[in-house]
């Protein structure tokens, strides 16, 4: 079940970025255990299971990483891993005496997955930061917003996610597949700052090639052109339009009934504050359903603006099941998906520590060993 099952993942339990990659690894097959701090098992359940919806898909053992005994209990799960990935600050496995050099000579395979937020070197590398701080600092919090406005800071989608938890995923996969062909592991070192960078990458070609301004709001792609932007309707609610290509706007225009009348052409920027009057006064004049009929089997690239709460109910994310629910909580199905290898959500999110005394069970321990971590506050138990 799943293009990537039979691989065996490690996650050192963390927030963000580190748990997303952990989530995608999970959710095309991979068996991941996340070990988690015994503390958080002893604490209960803070939070019911089935909301922390990136921890689906994984075992969890919970142990007190600070003890030499924990640390030998991880040495065991990486003794038979395909990968271990961590989201600390730099040299803190290290610290733990379970860094790259260490667990590279009980398993010369593994791929060792690190996730920061500036990378393991460099003059910041060991500073704090969260997602706005590292979508700033690579050049593209900057772009996001309209023209006269502040920079706007979108969800922690481009950094967290995108340039952080997916960057991960995918470097650790690659470096999972060249171990096939070599029989040696490597470090990957994933920094939001450097995903966040390269996920601008179109835009420093534009910007090179003189077609792409500095100032916020004024591009094609970032408000500044009138048929690539967000409308309000009659009701409240707001549709989108992204009619980039001539006959794309052509349709757009037939749409909105402007056909034959006489306003500014699509790339003349001069008159794009003219369109933009006459689209919002346009769009402002029926409800988001009632364009969601005027743009039925259309081209010109439009879409409802749809809510959290909405987006399962639309005709199209339901055919294609692009949203589940799983133990009462709507969540997104996995993705991408496969013609053969299936991905199947089957593991619920657990509690730490839920899987303590199986999972030391499957690397070698005994029942009187496992007793005796757990009696004395090694590894705990939910």
């Amino acid at each position: 079940m799943g293009p990537l099952k039979g691989y065996r993942v490690i996650e050192m339990a963390g927030i963000g970025p580190a748990p997303f990659c952990a989530m995608m690894l999970a959710d095309m097959g991979a068996e991941v255990i996340r070990v988690d701090r015994r503390e958080k098992a002893d604490l209960g359940v803070v939070r019911k299971p089935a909301f922390e919806v990136m921890n689906r898909g994984r075992s969890t053992i919970a142990v007190d990483i600070k003890k030499p005994e924990a640390v030998a209990v991880v040495k065991r799960l990486v003794a038979n891993a395909d990968a271990i990935i961590e989201g600390f600050r730099p040299g803190v496995m290290e610290r733990l005496g379970l860094g790259p050099d260490v667990l590279a000579e009980i398993n010369p395979r593994l791929v060792f997955g690190r996730m920061t937020g500036f990378g393991q070197e460099g003059p910041m590398a060991a500073r704090a930061g969260h997602d706005i701080n590292y979508i700033a600092l690579a050049g593209v919090l900057s772009h996001l917003g309209r023209a006269g406005e502040r920079p706007a800071h979108p969800l922690n989608l481009v950094g967290d996610f995108g340039g952080g938890g997916m960057y991960l995923a995918f470097g650790v996969v690659c470096a999972m597949l060249e171990a096939q062909r070599s029989g040696k592991g490597q470090v990957v070192d994933a920094a939001m700052v450097d995903g966040a960078a390269s996920l601008m990458a179109m835009f420093h070609g534009m910007y090179a090639e003189g077609i792409w301004r500095e100032e916020r709001g004024t591009n094609m792609l970032d408000t500044g052109a009138p048929w690539y932007d967000v409308y309000e309707t009659r009701d409240g609610q707001f549709v989108s339009i992204g009619s980039i290509e001539k006959r794309f706007y052509a349709d757009l225009l037939e749409r909105l009934g402007l056909t034959g009348e006489t306003i500014p052409a699509q790339h003349d920027r001069q008159g794009w504050p003219v369109l933009r009057a006459r689209f919002t006064e346009i769009f402002k004049s029926r409800t988001r359903a009632e364009w969601e009929t005027v743009f039925e089997g259309s081209d010109a690239c439009f879409a409802p603006v749809l809510s959290i709460s909405e987006v399962a109910d639309h005709p199209h994310n339901a055919l294609r099941e692009t949203f589940v629910v799983r133990d009462g909580v709507q969540q997104p199905a996995p993705a991408p998906r496969f013609s053969r290898t299936v991905p199947v959500l089957d593991v619920p999110p657990r509690p730490a520590g839920a899987d303590t005394a199986s999972v030391l069970a499957s690397i070698g321990y005994s029942e009187v060993e496992i007793s005796e971590l757990l009696r004395s506050g090694v590894a705990g138990i939910a």
